[in-house]
């Protein structure tokens, strides 16, 4: 008698928990961005890899992005929406393949948990059009943030600080 009460307590606080999982997953579905568009125009605005990346939340290969090693001075923004995320001071070399950078435009970026290929990381994405920008991870620069924001060169555009004005 005590295992089958047992048996129906543990179902009923896994079912709890699926339950529970399903609402926030359908929660998290429906949120809706400043920069708002049906799928046809973004596969129309974007490269194939920009939408592998931007909006099925794809990576591209380490070491292939134009940002990976690129230094100059200036403001990353995102190349669906245009949104400022990025500063170049703020980038650095983690010897990972992407762009790194210690921090960023919190107001301009969403931070998600994001449990899929078996682990638990912070996905980081455009706040305005909800594309994915990459992840961020606790192993930055410990003289700083310690936060190491590891982004796809192609969910971003540079604009040079000589033309920002």
């Amino acid at each position: 008698m005590k295992k089958i009460a047992l048996l129906i307590t543990l179902s009923l606080i896994f079912n709890c928990n699926g339950n529970a999982q399903k609402k926030k997953e359908k929660t998290e579905e429906k949120k809706t961005y400043k920069v708002s568009k049906p799928d046809e125009e973004w596969k129309a605005q974007l490269s194939n890899m920009e939408y592998y990346v931007l909006r099925q939340k794809g990576t591209e290969r380490a070491t292939t992005g134009i940002y990976n090693k690129f230094y100059e001075e200036g403001t990353y923004v995102c190349a669906a929406c245009g949104t400022k995320l990025y500063e170049s001071e703020y980038k650095y070399d983690s010897g990972s393949g992407w762009p790194a950078f210690d921090r960023g435009y919190d107001e301009n970026i969403e931070y998600k948990i994001d449990t899929s290929l078996g682990m638990t990381r912070t996905e980081v994405l455009c706040a305005s059009c909800g594309g994915h920008l990459g992840h961020v991870f606790d192993d930055g620069p410990r003289n700083t943030t310690g936060k190491r924001h590891c982004v796809n060169s192609v969910s971003l555009n540079f604009i040079p600080a000589k033309n920002e004005n």
